[in-house]
């Protein structure tokens, strides 16, 4: 009982979209605009860093809390459904029509309270790919891959969840995948002055875009 009550507690916790809110509050619909994804790279070309490092925060935050709550009553395994149930509050949720985010900071937050260390070195995975590509798509398709490895070494307990969290993900970003592939996606930029953000062509910018 206590793992079915807490489960649903996260999926209602993933359905907070900071991506939403912030756009609501400038008027706009963050789904209309860019990639049209609620996540934190479209914030970043819609609303500008500040919203984004929100963004961000925020969903890493709501997958943290599910999983590093349900870690402290259930156990491990169940603690990663939990988390697994916040990320599809993100990615599907039910308040805002099944139309969410693609889930990268949300499962971030969530590995981050299940597994610290993992965490840590997905996050390494991801600048590297980022840096030396400059795809953030790559980055995090890389990172959901690599999280099924290490839960295979690691972390076995986590694995049936964490197995779902990657497919998911994966599949998110499978328009991503596409452009990789077709040579099209668009890169995130960083100027000297330390600010960065994703230059989408015009037909990646309505077909999804790597957002968190």
């Amino acid at each position: 009982m206590k793992f079915l009550i807490w489960f649903i507690a996260a999926y209602l916790i993933g359905n907070l979209s900071p991506a939403t809110l912030l756009a609501r509050a400038r008027g706009l619909d963050i789904k209309k605009e860019g990639s049209g994804n609620a996540g934190t790279t479209n914030v970043l070309r819609v609303l500008g860093a500040k919203a984004a490092v929100i963004t961000l925060l925020i969903d890493i935050g709501k997958g943290f809390l599910a999983a590093f709550v349900a870690v402290q009553f259930l156990p491990l395994w169940q603690a990663g459904f939990c988390g697994l149930a916040a990320f599809l509050g993100h990615v599907f949720p039910v308040l805002l029509k099944f139309k969410g985010g693609k889930g990268v900071a949300t499962a971030f937050g969530v590995i981050l309270a299940l597994a610290p260390k993992t965490a840590l070195l997905l996050l390494a995975v991801v600048v590297v790919i980022v840096a030396l590509t400059r795809f953030v798509s790559l980055g995090s398709v890389t990172a959901a891959v690599c999280y099924v490895v290490f839960c295979l070494l690691w972390h076995r307990e986590l694995l049936a969840s964490g197995l779902l969290m990657a497919i998911i993900l994966i599949v998110k970003h499978r328009a991503n995948i596409g452009r990789l592939l077709a040579g099209k996606e668009s890169k995130i930029h960083f100027s000297r002055h330390g600010s960065s953000g994703s230059q989408p062509d015009k037909a990646s910018d309505k077909t999804g875009g790597s957002n968190a």
